[in-house]
């Protein structure tokens, strides 16, 4: 599965940009930089690593480049096949929108988003967390790929996340503590045939979509913030980012099933496509089932969000 609203918004966050100093500019990066970053150490860099395009098949990799904190620790070894897009995400914790997505990328080079390259890298940390591994891999596309960004604030167009019933939560979203321990086994994906359990996804910390029988689609959540699950609702295809304005700390598990219009996803191999002409799922629309299920409200509104910025990017430096 795969956050920024700019559709006429790069050309003139550019130009902005163009029309700083480089203080300026540097000043207003370091003061965006997100808390996460700080919390995880600033500045890091693998020990070794080596970058090759791969133009066959894609090698599977030691753990999921995905924004929420799921993470098998692999030993500090890294070991990924994906195009530089994906590792641009990954490495600054990005989950845009569909729309965010295509204004990000619009005035970069397509290999950008369709070829593949094999990283394999290794850091001195015997342990290091995910957000540490995020840290290594900026330095690395920074290295190899050439990777200038800087972090934008401006006034963007929202859908604030709320409870509809407050204190009430919805029957499908739940304080964490009140569901299974993450030691407790969890549900696999495992396509059409996942069922809606207490223990999907499998791992603490991670949120997955999958598609369900009968044309519906699932997502799920483990011990996450809602910060994290608002992100995550992009899913949904509402044209806008999700911002939490909950006030809810903690943790929470919750699942959503909904039917997407026809023509939203592909379900996968051996399933029936959502653009097929006899597709017409039957249930709740996603803003239904986030009401229904969650017990939440999505309105409209206007906030301040930093947004990460592409300046330039070029083919990797060999190893």
């Amino acid at each position: 599965m795969k956050l920024f609203v700019f559709a006429t918004g790069c050309a003139a966050l550019m130009a902005g940009v163009l029309g700083k100093s480089n203080a300026q500019v540097n000043a207003a990066a370091q003061a965006a930089v997100p808390d996460w970053q700080r919390a995880a150490g600033g500045k890091m860099a693998f020990d070794v690593a080596s970058v090759r395009l791969n133009p066959g098949p894609l090698e599977p990799s030691n753990f999921r480049l995905s924004p929420d904190d799921a993470y098998t620790n692999t030993g500090g070894l890294l070991n990924a096949d994906y195009p530089l897009a994906t590792y641009i995400e990954f490495a600054y914790k990005s989950q845009p929108t569909r729309e965010q997505w295509q204004a990000m990328y619009a005035h970069l080079p397509k290999w950008v988003q369709t070829d593949n390259y094999e990283i394999h890298a290794r850091t001195t940390e015997a342990n290091p967390t995910k957000d540490q591994m995020r840290l290594m891999m900026q330095e690395l596309l920074k290295e190899r790929f050439g990777l200038v960004v800087h972090y934008e604030t401006e006034d963007t167009p929202v859908l604030e996340m709320s409870l509809l019933k407050a204190p009430a939560l919805g029957p499908k979203l739940r304080r964490h503590e009140d569901g299974p321990a993450c030691d407790v086994m969890g549900t696999a994906p495992a396509g059409a045939e996942t069922k809606d359990t207490d223990t999907f996804p499998a791992k603490c910390g991670g949120i997955e979509a999958v598609p369900r029988p009968n044309q519906m689609m699932m997502i799920g959540g483990r011990d996450t913030t809602l910060e994290m699950m608002a992100k995550s609702l992009a899913v949904g295809r509402l044209g806008r980012p999700v911002v939490d304005e909950t006030g809810l700390t903690g943790k929470y598990d919750f699942i959503l099933n909904w039917a997407p219009e026809p023509g939203t996803f592909r379900t996968g191999p051996g399933t029936p496509s959502q653009d097929s002409p006899q597709s017409d799922p039957q249930g709740p629309t996603f803003l239904e089932a986030v009401k229904e299920q969650l017990g939440l409200n999505l309105k409209p509104g206007k906030v301040p969000l930093t947004v990460l910025v592409i300046d330039r990017v070029e083919r990797p430096s060999p190893n």
